[in-house]
């Protein structure tokens, strides 16, 4: 008999460490990170490609949070997020300079393309980006913008900027939406907006692109993580191995294949290791 106890002791012991080895394999509540990332990145599909083979692959459960880059970069700030992947290149440089960020690493691009109505009532098409966007403002066509401080919000007032327009008025329209239902009202409204290649591409909702390959719509991807001293919520760890992650090469062959078989093209171009455009 006590042979026979010591034996159903041990396999219990067995079962309890075997338990225990399968939670610590898997993601757990103590390996869960939270990714604030931009609307483009999550409208596309491409955080359900990734995040899954991340989790994985390194046992971190991601829970994303898809605002807009200004607002993911605030939750950075606050320490609400423990990595950020955004594409608002002038806010990304002024919270590294805080130093409460650490590494800030190119991920990807792809381009921003003007939308509008396929007989382009404002008559863009082809033009140059800062005369596109005179043009839109000199006839009044409707533009619909996002207005929710995105990196695609901040773009597009640096191209009214630079084209030397304040925009403002009755065709100056904003949802405070993201990327895909900015791209509804814009086609129910059949006016003109500003979007990320990606999105348009897997919502295309009735639009056509008017203006592209414009060096001024080059739109890049970096992550950032965030450290302790952003707060004591924040996971460095965990922030750190998501930004190695989606620099290697597992997550870079996934992201130029993103698309391809769907579209015809990838909806966003590797770019860890390579010079970083935005300097």
């Amino acid at each position: 008999v006590p042979a026979q106890l010591r034996a159903a002791a041990l396999g219990l012991v067995l079962l309890v460490l075997a338990a225990c080895g399968g939670a610590q394999a898997g993601p757990s509540a103590e390996r869960s990170i939270i990714l604030a990332t931009t609307t483009s990145t999550q409208d596309s599909g491409l955080l359900d490609d990734l995040l899954p083979a991340f989790a994985a692959e390194t046992g971190w459960e991601v829970k994303p949070i898809a605002v807009g880059s200004g607002q993911a970069i605030e939750m950075g700030r606050r320490g609400e997020a423990d990595v950020l992947l955004v594409h608002s290149p002038a806010a990304e440089e002024e919270l590294v300079a805080e130093g409460t960020a650490g590494r800030r690493l190119l991920v990807m691009h792809n381009d921003f393309v003007l939308l509008g109505p396929e007989a382009d009532p404002a008559g863009v098409r082809g033009a140059p980006i800062d005369e596109a966007m005179r043009r839109i403002a000199g006839s009044g066509a409707v533009f619909v913008s996002r207005g929710d401080d995105s990196g695609t919000h901040a773009r597009e007032e640096s191209l009214w900027e630079q084209a030397g327009v304040t925009p403002g008025g009755g065709w100056d329209q904003q949802t405070g939406q993201g990327m895909g239902a900015t791209l509804r009202v814009a086609a129910e409204k059949a006016g003109y907006t500003l979007a990320d290649r990606g999105t348009y591409l897997s919502q295309p909702d009735g639009l056509a692109v008017v203006v592209e390959g414009d060096p001024g719509l080059l739109n890049v991807y970096h992550v950032i993580e965030m450290t302790a001293r952003a707060g004591e919520r924040v996971q460095p760890e965990g922030a750190a191995a998501f930004a190695d992650w989606i620099t290697g090469a597992d997550a870079q062959q996934r992201i130029g294949e993103f698309g391809r078989a769907e579209y015809g093209q990838p909806l966003f171009v590797p770019d860890a290791g390579k010079p970083d455009p935005t300097g």
